[in-house]
Parts: structure tokens; C-alpha cells; sequence
């Protein structure tokens, strides 16, 4: 299951069975059974099981948001889930509000009402570079009158909304925003649908939880969710977020908490508000650290280091992993780890002595949007990249950036003369990503999507439904040459073998090839005079080029490159129409016929056999040599594995999955994406995951690579 499913039904108590591992761990207290009151045995039970099921599922919930390591397969959670909803439904009086059940069910709000904080939440100073972070360490051991070394304890300053949260005897009772740090937002009921917010504490069972508690922490979008919700915002014609940031702010300040349940927001805990009634640890780091068996997600990338030269090497470590973290941060917060010693030095103004976040280059920045050109890909997209005032963001000079496609365009309403927000992120591409309309001049200038491709003058197709539009070139575009035929040649296509990607390469820019056809007329001496390329490589290179003449009809179909057919969809269409002449001739629901086109596929393969430069190259490849076998057209009813569903998952060392897929549709199976009760067996390979435990609950078939081999080959097939 995706996680944008599993989230949505944790965060709806009407779904069947949520798959979300609510959050927290913790022991029942609510109502309990007084036989004394008139309460029988049997509702004593329902109690007793009601607070099991709770603290199953809260436990499930800790692992899987948390740890990152589910402890209950996602079947047996909604199990338990939906039997919790059962009783609670039949019982309301045995409802609470830190039960799993009721993360989200609150009518939305007019407005949010303010708190105040009964600790200010304080804002840190900032150390741009080297030098002002040295500074700070050196003003922080004379204060301390230290010869030796201070203890910091290091976390990622992650790029959200910070947010207080207020648990009384164990349950969380507020949430808030910071707002300016005395006075905030209360958001008690949309932080209460973000599945690693615990709405109880995670305790032992002779574990007494603090009378109060307040942890402080940010919530954050992951990269992963923000980019899947801009694509959904682009697909509906909605307004897009700018950044993490912003999308993560913007859900938590939802009137209405369903929506926010909606959006893919995590929270992790950075520091103590206050304590009542209890005492904590004596160092920030064990605190995080008894945080975390709380139930509260801390970050995996915090470490204790010593010493200002630990602290520096820490934030080049850090600065190296950036890109490759599956959240955004800005920089590096540097916090004194002993309580004692943060008391010592106490604060100046708004923000502690004793803390200094290190900020990373900015990946935002505004300038000019001067022009627009159109690049071409190497799948024929034709891409707006705005050319631009240039400006320093992310570490580099950028004075290029994309502008996705003519919708994004559109909704950006960018014109040339714009004043625009850059973003780069690591080593993504910078992009337009907002239009600061405020800064409008008088004369812009509307950007146009071109009639003809800026490369070959072809002409660009846009089909309805898709945003990106495409040159009709095909296989004569140049722009689109190298990557064709270094498709054309690969493994599952021709599988020209010592064809490599630098060679080819070399045989465009040198002129001797511009299509596939050019490769079949390749001598040895042409290519002996290629860089690295000796006499008898050459002649390899020529003899596997001429034995790759013979091949098969689902093969040639895969290596033309039409938009859409992989392996599997090649496979059906020759095995649908046995003759390349009879499929070329087919009309669009001749096409939409065969098992796995739908329209747009029929659209894509119906346009590319009407161009008549694809139709010259595939004329002289038949020229030149290339033949395949009959391919024998066989009904439903005569393939060994029709009526069959299998899936295929994990890594198959002697082919890939697309391969596999393909093989089983040639025998008749349908191949499904996911494990269901009507699957008839499941091809597991390496790493097999979550389908493989799936599979195994509901008793379904599973094939190794091993047997899944020796049922092809019973059937007569060679991967």
C-alpha cells in the first residue's frame, strides 16, 4: 500500500481499517468496569479489551511512524483497528479522545483561538559561516571560564513550523504554533491527525507519566509527500506550494482538520517547554533520548560531539548528507548539552546564549524572469526554461531554471519582465517556483508555446489530458537521437552487444549515424577510428550488430520507442496482432483491444506508425535485414496461464520485473500490481517486502526465482 493510502485511512475514523499505526503507546485509563456500579462481567471484558486493542495499536503505530520498523503486518492492524471501532460504536461511553479511533472526527473551526505560552518559545541567533560560529563557541567558553573542551549536542534544524505540544498525566490536551513566540495558534485538533504526534505517552507498565509535560518540535513535509502534493495541485489546475516549508505551514493551519489529516506531515520533538512534577535528565541529549521512549520521533541524524572542531566537522558531515535526506533542513542547530551549564549562561534579548543555529546557503532567492526558450528532451518534451537575471541561490550562480510545462506556465501566470522566486534544492534543477505579481512592471511579455519543435520543426503535439507537450520527430529529431537509439540498442531491445552509450555518442557527434537504420551500415573501419575503439573491437561491435538482425516481433516493437509500450505492452501488441503490417494498419479501437492499452497508449502507438519519417526507418530497417519468427496467435483458451493472476515483486537476478511481466502475459496470466484474495501466485524475488508478507497471510502460491524459472521453462519459454 502507498503511504499517501496508508495515511489517509489513519486519519479516518471511517475508513476500513486504517492502516496507520495511530502513534503512541500507552495503558488504558479511561472507564473501567465496577461491578459494584451494576457493571457485569461481559462489559468488563469489553473493557479489558478495549485498553488490549489500544495499546496493540498504539505500540504497531510507535514502530511503524516512529522506529520505522512495523511490528504488525498492515492486514492484521486493520483487523484490530476495525474491531476496536466495532466495540467503541457499541460501547460510546468507552470512548476517549487519545484512542486510536479518534485522531480526526472534529467539525472545523471559524477561527483559531490564541495561547499563550507559559514559557516563551524563543528564537535562536544565526551563524552565517565558519567565522561567526567560532565566535559564538569562543563567547560561550570564556563566559563559562572553560579551558577545556564544552559538550554540544548537534541536531538537523529542520525546515517546518515549530509547534508546542501540552500532555497532561500522559494525554495530550493543546497544541500551538509558536507565533511570536509568546502567543500562538491553539491547533490541538490538527495536530492530533499527524500519525507520529503520540496522543498519549508511550509508558512502562509501573511507569507514572509527569502531571505536565510540554515537548517542543517541528512539523515538517518530507520531500517525497511535497513533491506528490504539488504534482496532484498541477494535475487539478490548483495553486502549488513554494516549498516544504510553506506546504507544511499552510496544512497545519487548516480550519478544518479533515484537510490536514489529508496532507503527509511529520513531527519530530527538538527540545523540553517545561516538566511538572517529575525531573528529566540533566542533559539535553538524554532528555531527546527519554523523548523518544515516549513515543515522540527524534531525529536519527542528532550526535554529542566535543569541542569546537567536532561541531565543524558535524557540519560538513551534515552539509554532504543534505541532499540526501528525505526532509529539508536549513542549517544546524548547536545547543550546550548540560542543563547546568544552559542555566549559566542564561539569555540575551529574545534567544539563548547557550544555542546558535549554523544556516546553510539559501535555496530561494528572487530575480528576473528575462526570457524563455524551449529545450527539447530525450523523449521529445518540450520543456520552457526561463532565462534569468542571474542571481546566487543554493550555493551556485543560476541563470537558468525550469518551468515544467506550458500548464505550470499558465498557472504561475509568469511573463517575461516577472519578478520571480528561484529554488534549488542540492543538485535539482533550479525552478520557477511563485510570480511575485506585486513587482509586475508595466511591459511584459506572454510566453507562447511554439508550433514547431525548436530542433527538427517538427510539429509539437499536446494531447489533451497531458501537460507536457512533445515533438512529432520521432525518430528523425536530433535532440532525441543519442538516448533512441541508445534505447534501440539496449538489452531488452535489440541488445546490440558492446553498443555503449559513450559509443553511440561518439557515432552522432561524428556524423555517422543519425538513425537506426545507419547502425546496420556501420563497417569496422568507421568504427576502429572511434576514441579507444582497436581493430578487433570494432569487428565485435559489427558482428554483434549484424546478429542482432535476428530477433523477435516484441523486441522490435519494445526498441522502436513509442511512448508508453514497455516490454510487457510490446509483448501483448504482437502477440494481439501476430504482423507488423497488420498492426501498423490498425485503427484506435483495434488498439485499445489488446490486454493493457487503454486510449491514451492507442493514441501514442497510432500516431507514431502514422508519421511517415518512422515509417521510412522502419521500411529500411526491414531492408537492411531485420527479421523475426512468426509470431503464432494463440486463443485465451490455448495459453497454459490464462485466467491466472500473478504479481511479481522483489529482484530477479536472471531478468527485471518488466521482463518477468511480460514473460507471464505471453503465457496468458494478468499481471497485477498488487496481492489480493484472487491472486493466484506471487513471483518473489530479493528484498521481496510487504506483497511477500501479504501473500503468505492469505495463503496465496509464492514462486522463487527458482521455480518461477522452471515454469517457464515447462510452459517452453527462455527469459
Amino acid at each position: 500500500m502507498k503511504e499517501s493510502d496508508r495515511m489517509s485511512k489513519v486519519n479516518d475514523p471511517n475508513a476500513n481499517g486504517p492502516k496507520a499505526k495511530s502513534t503512541q503507546g500507552s495503558l488504558f485509563d479511561g472507564p473501567t468496569a465496577n461491578p459494584s456500579a451494576g457493571h457485569d462481567s461481559t462489559h468488563t471484558d469489553v473493557v479489558a479489551r478495549i485498553a488490549e486493542l489500544r495499546k496493540t495499536l498504539d505500540q504497531a503505530s510507535y514502530q511503524y511512524y516512529v522506529l520505522d520498523d512495523p511490528s504488525l503486518p498492515d492486514v492484521e492492524y486493520d483487523r484490530l483497528f476495525k474491531e476496536l471501532q466495532t466495540l467503541e460504536g457499541e460501547h460510546p461511553d468507552l470512548v476517549t479522545q487519545d484512542s486510536p479511533t479518534q485522531r480526526v472526527g472534529a467539525a472545523p473551526l471559524s477561527a483559531f483561538e490564541t495561547v499563550t505560552h507559559e514559557v516563551p518559545m524563543l528564537s535562536l541567533d544565526n551563524a552565517m559561516n565558519e567565522t561567526d560560529f567560532t565566535a559564538f563557541y569562543e563567547r560561550v567558553s570564556g563566559l563559562l571560564n572553560k579551558p577545556e573542551t564544552i559538550r554540544f549536542a548537534c541536531e538537523p534544524k529542520l525546515d517546518g513550523l515549530a509547534v508546542s505540544l501540552v500532555y497532561e498525566n500522559g494525554v495530550l490536551v493543546r497544541g500551538a504554533t509558536r507565533g511570536d513566540g509568546s502567543v500562538g495558534e491553539n491547533i490541538t485538533l490538527n495536530v492530533r491527525t499527524i500519525p507520529s504526534v503520540p496522543l498519549r505517552l508511550q509508558l512502562a507498565d509501573d511507569e507514572t507519566p509527569p502531571p505536565v509535560l510540554e515537548v517542543r518540535g517541528e512539523v515538517y513535509m518530507p520531500k517525497a509527500g511535497f513533491e506528490k502534493l504539488n504534482e496532484q495541485a498541477r494535475q487539478k489546475g490548483e495553486k502549488t506550494f513554494v516549498n516544504p516549508r510553506n506546504a507544511a505551514a499552510g496544512s497545519l493551519r487548516q480550519l478544518d482538520p479533515k484537510l490536514t489529516a489529508k496532507r503527509p506531515l511529520e513531527f519530530c520533538c527538538y527540545s523540553l517547554g517545561r516538566i511538572e512534577g517529575a525531573q528529566l535528565p540533566e542533559f539535553h541529549s538524554a532528555i531527546l533520548q527519554q523523548f523518544g521512549k515516549w513515543g515522540f520521533k527524534t531525529n536519527p541524524e542528532m550526535a554529542v560531539v566535543d569541542g569546537l572542531q567536532a561541531c565543524l566537522e558535524y557540519y560538513e558531515q551534515l552539509a554532504q548528507k543534505r541532499n540526501d535526506l528525505n526532509y529539508e533542513i536549513d542549517g544546524i542547530v548547536f545547543k550546550v548539552d548540560s542543563l547546568a551549564l544552559q542555566q549559566r549562561l542564561g539569555f540575551i534579548s529574545r534567544a539563548p546564549r547557550w544555542a546558535i543555529a549554523r544556516k546553510f546557503p539559501a535555496q530561494e532567492e528572487m530575480t528576473v524572469l528575462e526570457g524563455v526558450e524551449f529545450q527539447v528532451g530525450r523523449t521529445g518534451a518540450i520543456t520552457p526554461v526561463a532565462r534569468l537575471k542571474p542571481i546566487f541561490v543554493g550555493g551556485v550562480t543560476v541563470s537558468n531554471a525550469t518551468l515544467h510545462n506550458m500548464d505550470e506556465v499558465e498557472r504561475l501566470d509568469a511573463r517575461v519582465g516577472d519578478t520571480v522566486v528561484i529554488r534549488r534544492a542540492g543538485d535539482v534543477i533550479p525552478q520557477v517556483v511563485k510570480v511575485i505579481t506585486e513587482k509586475r512592471p508595466a511591459q511584459t511579455h506572454s510566453i507562447q508555446l511554439p508550433k514547431a519543435c525548436p530542433v527538427c520543426g517538427s510539429h509539437v503535439e499536446r494531447i489533451e489530458g497531458e501537460a507536457v507537450a512533445r515533438c512529432s520527430g520521432g525518430l528523425v529529431c536530433a535532440a532525441q537521437r543519442k538516448e533512441a537509439i541508445k534505447h534501440f540498442a539496449s538489452r531488452k531491445a535489440m541488445d546490440i552487444d558492446g553498443l555503449g552509450d559513450k559509443i553511440v555518442e561518439q557515432l552522432v557527434d561524428e556524423g555517422h549515424i543519425e538513425s537506426f537504420a545507419d547502425l546496420y551500415r556501420l563497417d569496422a573501419q568507421t568504427i576502429a577510428s572511434l576514441e579507444r575503439m582497436g581493430p578487433k573491437s570494432a569487428d565485435n561491435l559489427v558482428n554483434a550488430i549484424a546478429a542482432s538482425k535476428q530477433t523477435t516481433l516484441p523486441k522490435f516493437l519494445y526498441a522502436l520507442g513509442i511512448r508508453e509500450v514497455g516490454v510487457a505492452t510490446a509483448q501483448n501488441l504482437a502477440q494481439h496482432f501476430g504482423d507488423l503490417r497488420v498492426l501498423v494498419r490498425a485503427d484506435q479501437a483495434a488498439l485499445e483491444a489488446v490486454d493493457d492499452v487503454g486510449p491514451i497508449v492507442a493514441k501514442h502507438v497510432l500516431h507514431f506508425f502514422s508519421e511517415p519519417h518512422n515509417q521510412k526507418v522502419i521500411d529500411q530497417l526491414v531492408a537492411l535485414g531485420i527479421q523475426w519468427p512468426v509470431v503464432e496467435k494463440k486463443s485465451a483458451d490455448e495459453l497454459p496461464l490464462n485466467g491466472q493472476t500473478y504479481v511479481v515483486t522483489g529482484t530477479l537476478a536472471a531478468m527485471g520485473r518488466d521482463q518477468a511481466k511480460a514473460l507471464l502475459q505471453q503465457l496468458g496470466a494478468k499481471v497485477a500490481g498488487s496481492v489480493s484474495a484472487k491472486t493466484h501466485a506471487l513471483v518473489a524475488g530479493e528484498k521481496a517486502g510487504s506483497k511477500l508478507a501479504k501473500a503468505q497471510e492469505l495463503g496465496i502460491e509464492v514462486l522463487d526465482e527458482a521455480a518461477f524459472l522452471a515454469l517457464l521453462e515447462k510452459h517452453g519459454v527462455t527469459p
